[in-house]
């Protein structure tokens, strides 16, 4: 799916490989991109065209194309969001068929799993990272990266501005977490679980803003959270809007040490501060 036209797209080259990102640096004309209407689907016309565009034989250029346009039925009717086949071969003393899929990968929405059941029953969970299993396990965006600074922020757009902020004031996020319109003290706990089992942690950052979010109610999962997992690391907390003074005063009365703030920029310069002392 390309996202700037926010149509399917079909990239071919007949130089694929492994190296094919340095195909495209190297002579960009070899990569052929075909941009499909939903609407309309794939035509036959530009399954031909992309057949052509990776050089088969005129004698292997239907099936070739039959091959494309089967491809862009699975990625459809499969909720994929890459279908990959490389390389597709053009074969010779077979009488039956001139093409050959040689490799495959692929990728699927993980938001349409509920109309794959089929498919997400081949799911093999062992080959996923162990942290990002569980967090869907509660319903939480949880992604590890390379940094020290745990942080929980409810809504994918916060967390990314929060991530850019502390990289702004020279700290490094240790993962992205959106705990959601849901957060609740069960979920808080859970996502301190996962930033705590990333032992390159050395702060954790809690960036709340209360819309649907009571933050009295965030405030009492971040105390409880630290109480019962016995948190080590320091704890910033920002938080912004509904019940934010009775959140606040939580904080203060719980004995708990949090450092809390009400703007984002002081409280990123702070929990940064506290990864470099």
């Amino acid at each position: 799916m390309d996202r700037q036209t926010k149509k399917p797209m079909i990239i071919a080259s007949s130089q694929g490989g492994m190296n094919i990102e340095e195909v495209a640096e190297r002579t960009p004309d070899a990569i052929k991109k075909f941009s499909i209407e939903t609407s309309k689907g794939l035509s036959p016309q530009m399954a031909k065209d992309v057949a052509k565009s990776l050089g088969f034989s005129p004698d292997a250029q239907d099936e070739a194309a039959k091959a494309v346009s089967n491809l862009y039925k699975i990625f459809m009717e499969r909720d994929a969001t890459q279908v990959e086949i490389n390389p597709l071969s053009e074969i010779e003393h077979d009488p039956t068929h001139k093409i050959m899929c040689t490799d495959a990968k692929f990728g699927f929405d993980d938001n349409a799993s509920f109309r794959q059941e089929k498919i997400y029953s081949w799911r093999d969970l062992s080959q996923e990272d162990p942290d990002e299993v569980k967090a869907k396990k509660y319903d939480l965006n949880f992604v590890k990266l390379k940094g020290n600074i745990g942080c929980l922020v409810n809504g994918a757009g916060l967390a990314m501005a929060t991530m850019d902020v502390i990289k702004l004031n020279g700290g490094d996020p240790a993962n992205f977490l959106d705990c959601g319109g849901g957060a609740t003290p069960e979920t808080i706990k859970q996502g301190f679980e996962l930033i705590l089992s990333n032992k390159n942690v050395d702060a954790i950052f809690v960036n709340i803003f209360g819309g649907i979010v009571r933050c009295d109610y965030v405030a009492l999962g971040l105390v409880e959270a630290a109480r019962e997992l016995e948190v080590r690391v320091p704890i910033v907390a920002r938080l912004q809007g509904t019940k934010v003074e009775e959140g606040r005063d939580i904080i203060n009365k719980s004995g708990v040490k949090i450092y809390s703030f009400d703007e984002l920029d002081p409280a990123a310069k702070k929990v940064v501060e506290l990864t470099q002392n």
